[in-house]
């Protein structure tokens, strides 16, 4: 009789406590979709900056580094995590305040970014970090100076006057260095940009030369060569069409003008590139949530859609592309990322590999901090909750449409 009651109790626990995997998904599911994108983001981005707002991130943070590690100065890690995570997460920050579960996490992350921030550039700081070493902090600088450019009022003006002259003093220093012949020219460009947008001395001639060259690399239907030779990778996501559009935007003032001794209509042609290209992504998301995995760098996990993202964010999606669509995509491939713990290592932070802890698929200058690209595709939380993008109905994507025999729009390549 007693091991009949045991037994039926516990099928009824079984019944009405759903475990592990199944209750996770059935969470999920009574989340509406912008409460998972918040829950998410908070969860990736907290243990940066808890712990910076506090100068204890270089303490703390569990660092992991490419198995074929060059050799260069750690402490380019933290550089990396910081200017990568307020880059994706600035235009979330720029939202007002309000008295919502959504609202406490932003004021909690603001108020952390922002004293984050001044650790960031203060040498007395156990977090000051490594501005004046390697070439590395060229890429990140130009995250930092990107998030600016992003929340330029929620981030840039609250700053006291003694952080804002060590950061431009910090960014001009960086002149030092010698960028590549390749993406990298846009991170010189996009500090110079925020310098210029700060009022402050800026080079212009980092800046043109840039875009031109950027404009002399476009290879066709959207995409361009990341220097003078093609490779099939994502860094059109990462940094190419993103930076480009961003530098152009400031340089033209959203075009209304040209720039001097560059080609004209460079920015409404640099769009109309972009939302080519976007379609093309939103196009790799299989009817499962899953998409293709080529080319280095391929631990950024979901910056691959950074240029979705960022045109969701700024109401420019093509018109191909519906709000409703594009949410309905990106959640489903969030959730079949980041359904599980298989991502973060045991102090919380993101782990390397692409879905869980694979150091193989990792480069020569890789470490757990340059995985905070993934960030990048949390741009549209800058919208507010009651816009469309978040209050649409969910529809299906291209490839469920395709798959699953419904009518889709048929591909062109754009002139």
């Amino acid at each position: 009789m007693k091991v009949f009651k045991v037994f039926s109790l516990l099928l009824l626990m079984a019944v009405l406590l759903p475990q592990g995997a199944e209750a996770r998904r059935k969470q999920e599911k009574e989340q509406d979709d912008r409460t998972y994108w918040c829950n998410l983001l908070y969860k990736i981005v907290s243990p940066i900056l808890s712990n910076m707002s506090e100068g204890k991130l270089q303490q703390n943070m569990l660092v992991e580094l490419s198995p074929t590690w060059d050799g260069r100065d750690r402490r380019v890690t933290y550089m990396e995590a910081f200017g990568r995570t307020m880059a994706g997460l600035a235009p979330w920050l720029s939202l007002p305040d309000d008295d919502t579960p959504e609202g406490a996490q932003r004021k909690q992350l603001r108020e952390w970014a922002l004293k984050s921030y001044a650790h960031a550039v203060d040498p007395n700081s156990p977090d000051y970090l490594l501005w004046r070493k390697e070439g590395q902090p060229l890429v990140d600088a130009a995250y930092v100076a990107e998030s600016f450019i992003r929340a330029y009022d929620a981030l840039w003006v609250p700053l006291d006057t003694l952080t804002k002259q060590r950061y431009i003093q910090e960014f001009q220093q960086l002149r030092r260095v010698d960028p590549p012949y390749t993406n990298w020219l846009l991170f010189s460009s996009t500090i110079e940009c925020f310098l210029r947008k700060a009022g402050a001395q800026w080079d212009a001639y980092r800046v043109t030369s840039a875009l031109r060259k950027i404009e002399e690399w476009y290879v066709g239907d959207g995409w361009y060569s990341d220097g003078p030779g093609f490779a099939f990778d994502y860094y059109n996501s990462y940094v190419i069409q993103p930076m480009n559009l961003e530098c152009l935007e400031i340089m033209t003032d959203g075009g209304k003008r040209n720039v001097w001794n560059m080609e004209k209509d460079g920015y409404p042609r640099a769009l109309q590139r972009m939302q080519k290209y976007a379609i093309i992504l939103e196009r790799f998301i299989s009817p499962e949530g899953a998409y293709p995995v080529f080319g280095r760098s391929i631990p950024y996990r979901m910056a691959v859609f950074q240029p979705l993202a960022m045109l969701a964010w700024r109401e420019e999606l093509p018109e191909e592309l519906s709000g409703g669509q594009v949410r309905a995509a990106l959640t489903a491939v969030m959730k079949r990322m980041f359904e599980g713990e298989q991502n973060f290592n045991e102090k919380g932070f993101l782990t390397l590999g692409f879905n869980g802890s694979q150091p193989g698929t990792s480069d020569w200058y890789t470490n757990n901090g340059s995985l905070y690209m993934t960030t990048l595709v949390f741009l549209p939380l800058g919208l507010p909750a009651d816009h469309p993008f978040w209050t649409d109905p969910a529809e299906d994507w291209t490839q469920k449409k395709a798959w699953g025999g419904q009518e889709f729009p048929k591909d062109h390549a754009i002139k």
